[in-house]
C-alpha cells in the first residue's frame, strides 16, 4: 500500500475522530447545565477510575482494586438510570464514530495484533485502485436496482429462454442476496455474470460489494485489461505499488469484462493464478471473486485454456444476464 496515502488517511481519521469526541464533549457540557446530577456523577466517576488506578499499582491490599472496580460500576450504572430519566441514554453524549470498530483510529486489534481497520483499507483501495476505474458505489445499490427496466415478455426466440427478462433478473437478485449473506462460508460459490452489455451486471456487482462494504469487508474492483496490465508492470519492475498482494487478499474481488484484455501467454498465466490462489481461501481467509463478462459460456470456452475454465466453471454460479439494454432505454425513456 501507498505510504503517502496511509499518511494522509490517518491525519485524516485523526481529525476526524478529534471533532467526534470534541462534539461530544460539547453536547456533555450543554446538558451539564440541564441535568446537574450528571455532572457529579462524572466528576466522581473520573475520581474514582484514578483511584482504582492508583490502587492497583500501590495498594498491598489484593482486595481493594476489586472494591473500588464495584464502586466504580455502581457510579456508571447511577449515570445510565440520570440519563434515562431525563429521556436520554449513553450513546446521546459518546463520540459519533464513522467506524464503531476502530473508533477511527484506523487500527483494530486481532489476535493479540494491532492491524488495519478494514474502513481505511476501504478508502486505501478506492483511492489506489477503484477511482481509476468506473465504479459509481455511491450511486448503485439495491435500493435503486429498478425492475422495471427487465421486461415481464416471455420470447424464446428474442431471448432464448423461457422465462421473461424481469424473472430472470429476479433469480439473480435472490443469487447476489444469498451470496452476501454467506460470504463467509468456503462453500458458498464465487459468481459469474455473463450477457451483453447495458443488462445491469457492473450495476448489480457494485450493490454486492456496497453491502459487503456495510459489513467490514474490503473490496476490489478491476476491469480485466488494467489488473493484467497492473500485474506485469509490478513484476516487470515498472511499478513499485505490489497489486498482487492485494488481489490475492482482498476480501471480494470483481473482475469487470473480462475477454476484453489482449490476450498473450503471460497474461493467461496471471490470470489463472489469480483465480487459483483466490480460491485456495490461504491464511484461513474466506476470499470471493466476482467476474463479469459480455462472453458466452461457449465464448468463453473458446477464448480460455482448460485450467481456467475448470477454475471458474467448478468454483462459480453463472448468472445469464438477458432483456433489453437498460441505458438506451434511460435515454429514450422507456
Amino acid at each position: 500500500m501507498n505510504s503517502h496515502n496511509l499518511q494522509s488517511l490517518l491525519i485524516e481519521y485523526d481529525q476526524k475522530r478529534n471533532k467526534a469526541i470534541l462534539d461530544a464533549e460539547n453536547k456533555k457540557i450543554q446538558m451539564y447545565k440541564k441535568i446537574p446530577a450528571l455532572e457529579k456523577v462524572d466528576n466522581d466517576i473520573t475520581s474514582f477510575s484514578i483511584s482504582t488506578i492508583k490502587s492497583m499499582l500501590t495498594s498491598k491490599n489484593p482486595d481493594a482494586p476489586q472494591k473500588l472496580k464495584k464502586e466504580l460500576s455502581v457510579l456508571k450504572q447511577k449515570k445510565i438510570e440520570i440519563l434515562q430519566k431525563a429521556g436520554f441514554s449513553i450513546n446521546d453524549i459518546s463520540p459519533k464514530f464513522e467506524c464503531s470498530n476502530c473508533n477511527d483510529t484506523g487500527y483494530i486489534t486481532i489476535n493479540n495484533q494491532t492491524v488495519l481497520c478494514p474502513c481505511i483499507k476501504q478508502k486505501l483501495y478506492n483511492i489506489q485502485y477503484n477511482n481509476s476505474n468506473i465504479y459509481d458505489l455511491e450511486n448503485q445499490n439495491f435500493s435503486k436496482f429498478n425492475l422495471n427496466f427487465y421486461s415481464n415478455e416471455v420470447n424464446v426466440e428474442k431471448y432464448n429462454s423461457k422465462i421473461s427478462p424481469r424473472e430472470n433478473i429476479k433469480k439473480i437478485l435472490n443469487i447476489c442476496k444469498k451470496f452476501i449473506e454467506n460470504f463467509d462460508d468456503a462453500e458458498e460459490n464465487n459468481l459469474l455474470f455473463c450477457g451483453n452489455t447495458g443488462l445491469g451486471k457492473t450495476f448489480l456487482s457494485s450493490c454486492i460489494a456496497n453491502e459487503l462494504i456495510k459489513k467490514g469487508k474490503t473490496v476490489l474492483y478491476q476491469t480485466a485489461p488494467i489488473m493484467l496490465d497492473s500485474i506485469i508492470d509490478y513484476k516487470f519492475g515498472k511499478t513499485s505499488n505490489d497489486v498482487i498482494n492485494t488481489i490475492n487478499t482482498v476480501d471480494l474481488l470483481i473482475i469487470d469484462d473480462l475477454g476484453t484484455e489482449s490476450k498473450n501467454n503471460i497474461k493467461l498465466t496471471e490470470l489463472f493464478n489469480i483465480l487459483n490462489s483466490r480460491l485456495l481461501n490461504q491464511n484461513n481467509k474466506i476470499t470471493k471473486t466476482i467476474i463479469s463478462t459480455n462472453l458466452s459460456l461457449q465464448d468463453l470456452y473458446n477464448t480460455y485454456e482448460e485450467r481456467i475454465l475448470s477454475r471458474i466453471i467448478g468454483n462459480y454460479e453463472a448468472c445469464y444476464f438477458f432483456g433489453d439494454d437498460i441505458r438506451v432505454k434511460k435515454k429514450l425513456n422507456i
